[in-house]
């Protein structure tokens, strides 16, 4: 059950298409559902406008494609983030039509023909080895709903690259970078832009960068401000957090007219 259809339902209870009992039998199922390995939350996406997202990583691809079954049953869109090509093999077993990004480790189905935000998220990395992070929040972002935006290879080594696009910066809502080593480019980014930014330090880097943790006290120390930071390579995060900033700037838009 997510908002559209539940919207949906009670649509067609004020227009006594179906009863009230008929209705009561639709809405029986259980806040979750218990698999014994995992307890799936059906109602996560009418409390926070987004399925329960599949982290893949970790567990069994029959497991996953179990999960991602009971899922596509009752969303539109499912998400799963950090798989492999076996977890694919699996759940295309299941659901034919699931894609497979694997630049970005991710698994869509459902993935929208059409934004649900007008709001752009740019997504803004710093070099090549960044990519993999990057991908995941472009792929997660449009799964939930946003148009996306790609600058890659913009790190601030080679500063030029970035003011030549410095015009994509103003037409983004929210802007997601990601960067490794020792975290510099959101701190640039965010004294070019009034608009939101959600950094994400990456593992990448020399031995001093300590997996990510030289990139993540860098950003978390940013004298730019309107800077927000996610957890190191949570590209996925980054996403999360840039569709809230949407779906809050899209109600309230929609609200005020």
């Amino acid at each position: 059950m997510n908002q559209q259809r539940l919207k949906e339902l009670l649509n067609r209870l004020v227009q006594k298409e179906i009863t009230v009992d008929e209705a009561v039998e639709k809405l029986k199922m259980l806040p979750y559902e218990d698999l014994g390995f995992a307890k799936i939350d059906h109602h996560r996406s009418i409390r926070c406008g987004f399925p329960e997202v599949i982290f893949c990583a970790g567990k069994k691809p029959e497991q996953v494609a179990q999960i991602f079954q009971e899922l596509a049953g009752s969303h539109l869109t499912v998400l799963g983030t950090r798989a492999d090509e076996q977890a694919y093999l699996a759940v295309r077993e299941f659901c034919p039509d699931v894609r497979y990004f694997a630049a970005a480790r991710c698994l869509v189905y459902g993935m929208p023909e059409k934004p649900v935000f007008a709001g752009k998220v740019l997504v803004v990395s710093a070099g090549t080895a960044d990519l993999p992070v990057a991908e995941e929040a472009a792929v997660c972002a449009r799964a939930m709903g946003n148009p996306v935006e790609q600058l890659f290879d913009v790190g601030v080594a080679g500063l030029h690259r970035l003011l030549d696009r410095q015009h994509l910066l103003v037409q983004a809502a929210v802007i997601i970078v990601v960067a490794g080593m020792e975290g510099a480019l959101p701190s640039v980014v965010g004294g070019l832009t009034d608009r939101p930014v959600i950094a994400v330090p990456t593992s990448v880097g020399y031995g001093a960068s300590f997996g990510g943790l030289a990139a993540l006290l860098g950003m978390l120390n940013s004298c730019a401000a309107g800077v927000g930071v996610v957890n190191i390579d949570n590209g996925f995060g980054a996403a999360a957090l840039a569709t809230a900033i949407n779906r809050l700037i899209h109600n309230f838009t929609n609200n005020a007219r």
